[in-house]
């Protein structure tokens, strides 16, 4: 995460540019770059509070605040009325961590190593949680354009509050009672590199610089559309995920180079289930308490890449094993989607 820290540089010229009424798409370029490094201390932090306060209550604070800086830019794109950023950041989450993440992780990790391996069993319990996860945004997606006249409302907030719930029983299942088949990786005891208090400030000194700029980029996402004519839905779908998540992307990355794939497993589809039962549901109620009502209806498109992406996961993940050529492919099908996003 070191060499993330050069963008930190970022944060003093964003503030100095904003403050001065400068060019909004330079606030914007490095309101970006700053909260990558922001992000990636947030996570850091959360990790050592996380080895203090044991086992149980840390897998809960890393699993809720695992995708907290992109909670944050969505909930001022959700402020500022800006729904459909909000949706396609939900969509490009899922697929970004699937395929872009994952993809790079067994392309990377499979040059330095022919084959690498993972348990099955638990890549299978994570691919069927997702599954679940992903199902609960297409059905009520899938109802709500086939109908005239949907109470889009009242049943975003009825399959919102139904996600939030499995999202608590699968803390339950891989946090406590199956614990030891879940989260094998966890088993060995860790040592905090950081004092508490050093931890418990950077936490939220990071947190208050990614509020701060997540001001910024919201801003700025307008200005950026008319300047460089990229839509509002690909901001979302391709830009918003990969700032908010590039610290544990690397992270991803660097655990395959190690060999341990299990653990890149476990960051790119844990996080694509967080979005979809915990992030996603957050934000429709978010959005009912602030006067901003968000639904769960998705393009066709976006609908259409979640399952692919879903699918074609879940499909690589049934052998147990991995290679750079599977790494390549992931990453293949995330650029078509990509490319497809930006000429909408």
């Amino acid at each position: 995460m070191k060499f993330l820290n050069f963008f930190l540089l970022a944060i003093p010229l964003s503030i100095f540019l904003h403050f001065t009424n400068s060019s909004p798409s330079l606030v914007f370029l490095f309101a970006c770059l700053s909260i990558i490094p922001l992000s990636g201390y947030m996570g850091k932090a959360t990790e050592e509070i996380a080895i203090y306060v044991g086992p149980s209550i840390g897998g809960l604070l890393n699993a809720t605040f695992g995708n907290a800086a992109e909670l944050i830019i969505t909930v001022f794109a959700l402020k500022s009325g800006l729904l459909e950023v909000v949706k396609a950041s939900i969509t490009g989450s899922i697929i970004g961590n699937l395929l872009l993440v994952l993809g790079l992780s067994m392309l990377i990790g499979g040059f330095k190593f022919k084959t690498q391996k993972f348990n099955r069993a638990a890549a299978g319990m994570h691919t069927s949680m997702l599954l679940l996860a992903v199902t609960g945004l297409i059905i009520p997606a899938i109802f709500l354009n086939s109908h005239a006249n949907p109470a889009a409302e009242p049943l975003s907030l009825g399959v919102a509050a139904v996600l939030i719930l499995v999202y608590l029983l699968s803390l339950l299942f891989s946090l406590h009672t199956h614990k030891d088949v879940f989260r094998p990786s966890q088993e060995h005891s860790e040592t905090p590199k950081w004092s508490r208090l050093k931890a418990l400030l950077i936490l939220l000194i990071a947190t208050l610089f990614v509020v701060i700029e997540s001001e910024f980029l919201v801003a700025g996402i307008e200005p950026v559309v008319k300047t460089l004519g990229i839509s509002e839905l690909f901001i979302g779908v391709i830009v918003i995920p990969i700032i908010g998540n590039a610290a544990e992307h690397s992270t991803s990355v660097m655990m395959a180079l190690k060999n341990k794939m299990e653990i890149s497993l476990e960051i790119a589809i844990g996080s694509s289930t967080q979005i979809a039962l915990f992030v996603a549901p957050l934000l429709v109620f978010i959005g009912y308490l602030i006067g901003r009502p968000l639904d769960l209806l998705f393009t066709s498109y976006e609908l259409i890449v979640i399952i692919l992406g879903t699918v074609i996961t879940a499909v690589i993940n049934m052998d147990g094993r991995s290679n750079w050529l599977e790494g390549a492919q992931l990453l293949a099908a995330y650029v078509i989607m990509a490319l497809a996003f930006l000429f909408i």
